[in-house]
């Protein structure tokens, strides 16, 4: 089971921030959130890369049945991209590399814009 961290943003402050699911092996990074569903506003993933790369930070939207607010950030940890996907679409990529991808519930789309700067801590 992959642990469990809050991706905090340090340019704004999220008064209930999600617990996200930290998925940096290739098998919790396939499943994501394949064959679920729903999502409850309080859920979320990290798919963590090795490196910056829009190619590797690439998603997929198939078999997942609902809206995913998608962030990409980078090495760096600033937030780089968004794009709020849609069911069943073949492939999401960055307009910037990036080494992780945060997966959140659409109601979260304000909190995390292009430039912010975010931090990972255990729960």
């Amino acid at each position: 089971m992959p642990r469990q961290i809050i991706v905090e943003n340090q340019n704004k402050t999220i008064a209930d921030p999600a617990r996200i699911r930290y998925c940096d092996t290739f098998l919790s990074q396939l499943r994501g959130f394949t064959f679920r569903a729903r999502l409850a506003r309080d859920e979320g993933l990290l798919l963590v890369g090795r490196h910056d790369s829009r190619l590797d930070s690439s998603i997929h939207m198939l078999f997942v049945p609902f809206d995913l607010a998608v962030v990409w950030i980078n090495a760096e940890m600033q937030v780089v991209d968004k794009v709020l996907a849609k069911p069943w679409r073949p492939a999401y990529f960055s307009k910037q590399p990036a080494r992780y991808v945060l997966e959140i519930h659409p109601a979260r789309w304000t909190e995390y814009e292009i430039g912010d700067i975010v931090q990972f801590k255990d729960v």
